[in-house]
């Protein structure tokens, strides 16, 4: 079939950890035709979404990794399946994304993950869905609610509910001298809502991506390592990624969590497991598949791809 990825653009790729490249390197080794273009290539026209798309073939050499073909305009319904890849902040352009790609599911296409369950999931927020598997949060925009969580639990993480990559997440304890300014930051001086979680010690042994694939996990997760002197295991912020089976807990995670991921329409899901704890549900373009396919030998890729095929 035909698939299209939306995403950022492909000169923005390093192929050598991209989990995006890993499913197009998947597809075409099955046999299916890549099809590229970035959210600001979506347009409604006529009754019609429309993308203005690219054909593109793998090179197998790098830093010339793809060779494109002319832009069209191509109706979204045209295409097996549509791939949204675009990384994050989820922003008012993103959202916008999602408008259109329901529009272009209204028109027969077959978009993933599902553009409405794209927005209902917020990567930070979701796990309230799921509270038994979490520790003590904070949702506000209130230093004064910020300030009086810290002093109850000790020690906190706070960070922004549109990031991704460890960006702009802070520890704080009572008496940091920095407290106020943090808050003020993140906040916007209270006019942004921002998460707090209690600080989980276990972060020492990794932050651990579990990956959900049309409702089952991958049997192995990367455990993301901060690096010394650091909180977070982000592999942007430093972390190594080392790949380990799942535990027992994590597959109690991923076992409850995975059948109704799969009745929202979310094809691809990485769950964040710090320990025993669930801290976030990632649902716009998860990662890892490069560290784990490597490290293990796992075909995470081949099985999102097989899973793609089952759908369409």
């Amino acid at each position: 079939m035909d698939i299209l990825f939306v995403a950022d653009p492909l000169t923005s790729f390093k192929i050598y950890k991209d989990s995006t490249f890993a499913m197009m390197q998947a597809a075409a080794a099955r046999g299916h035709a890549l099809w590229a273009c970035e959210p600001q290539d979506l347009a409604w026209r006529d009754g019609k979404l429309m993308g203005r798309v690219y054909p593109l073939k793998l090179t197998g050499r790098a830093p010339d990794w793809f060779e494109a073909g002319n832009h069209e305009w191509q109706r979204l319904k045209q295409f097996g399946a549509v791939l949204m890849r675009k990384d994050p902040p989820f922003d008012q352009e993103f959202l916008y994304a999602t408008y259109l790609l329901e529009l272009a599911e209204r028109d027969g296409a077959r978009v993933f993950n599902r553009p409405q369950s794209l927005r209902d999931f917020n990567e930070k927020l979701a796990i309230f869905r799921f509270a038994q598997f979490t520790v003590p949060t904070l949702v506000t925009s209130r230093a004064e609610e910020i300030r009086a969580f810290l002093a109850e639990q000790g020690d906190v993480v706070v960070k922004p509910l549109n990031a991704m990559g460890g960006t702009s997440v802070f520890r704080i304890r009572p008496g940091d001298a920095n407290l106020g300014v943090i808050v003020e930051t993140l906040t916007q001086h209270e006019t942004t809502t921002v998460m707090a979680q209690r600080y989980i010690p276990e972060i020492k042994d990794g932050d651990k991506r579990i990956l959900i694939i049309d409702g089952e996990a991958v049997p192995y997760a990367l455990a993301r390592i901060p690096a010394p002197g650091e909180t977070r295991g982000n592999l942007a912020a430093g972390g190594t990624g080392v790949a380990r089976p799942l535990t027992e807990r994590d597959w109690q995670i991923a076992q409850t969590l995975g059948p109704q991921l799969k009745q929202a329409g979310l094809l691809l899901v990485g769950l964040d497991v710090i320990g025993d704890w669930l801290t976030e549900v990632n649902v716009t373009s998860p990662t890892c598949f490069r560290e784990i396919m490597e490290q293990t030998g796992f075909d995470v890729a081949g099985m999102l791809v097989v899973a793609l095929e089952r759908q369409v």
